[in-house]
This record gives C-alpha cells, sequence and structure tokens, in this order.
C-alpha cells in the first residue's frame, strides 16, 4: 500500500509517517518510481508507535525498542521493558514537580486573594 492508504488505516498524517521513517521507527520499501510501499504489518507498527508516542515517549526512545518491534526475542522484550520503565520513571518524576508547582501556585493565589481581601476592607478567608 502506498504512503495515503497507510495514512487512511491508521489516521496517521503522511508528514506523520515520513518522520517516523525519518526518526528509523518504520522502514518502508521502494516502488521503482521511487514511491513508498507498505505493508499490512506497517499498520500495528504505527498503531505501536502512536501508543507509545502517546505515553509520552519520544520517538528517540521508542526507536530504542524498535529491534523489539520487528523481531521481538526475549532479550529485546526485557530490552524494552527496561527503556519503558525508565519512561515511567521520568514521568513519574515530571508529575511529582508539577504537583508540587501546582501547590506553590495554589498557595501564591491565596497570598494574592488575602492581599485583595484586604485591600478592599474584606475579612481575610480562614482557610
Amino acid at each position: 500500500m502506498r504512503i495515503g492508504e497507510l495514512s487512511a488505516r491508521t489516521g496517521a498524517s503522511r508528514r506523520s509517517l515520513r518522520y517516523y521513517e525519518q526518526q528509523g521507527l518504520l522502514v518502508s520499501a521502494r516502488s521503482p518510481s521511487g514511491q513508498r510501499c507498505y505493508g499490512d504489518d506497517h499498520v500495528q507498527r504505527v498503531a505501536l508507535i502512536q501508543a507509545f508516542l502517546t505515553a509520552g515517549m519520544s520517538s528517540r526512545t521508542i526507536a530504542q525498542m524498535v529491534p523489539c518491534m520487528t523481531e521481538p526475542n526475549m532479550e529485546r522484550a526485557r530490552q524494552a521493558l527496561t527503556t519503558m520503565n525508565q519512561e515511567r520513571n521520568r514521568l513519574s518524576s515530571t508529575i511529582d514537580s508539577l504537583v508540587a508547582a501546582r501547590a506553590e501556585l495554589d498557595h501564591l493565589i491565596n497570598v494574592n486573594l488575602d492581599f485583595l481581601a484586604n485591600a478592599a476592607g474584606i475579612t481575610p478567608r480562614a482557610d
């Protein structure tokens, strides 16, 4: 199938599919005229790439798991698991940082609300 059909079947734009190839996540054959040609297995691969991207993984990190996607075996699956666990830890750390930032912002909002209440002559709220 050509890139347009793969795009239609997966919902990925043609531009995204070209990007996936550029990053080494997807490999196409070429027709004699130079057009990209894909097989049915590419539909599943694109879905997997999109799932990893939705999970917050970078294309560089996903590229580390291409060998497992292409020819899975126990060792490659273990390596992919290690990569996914590292990404999960990275996301957890980011989430923790965002929660702390939100708590600090909530505090600053409350300080501002207290200032506004005092400036307007309103009794400050009791938290």
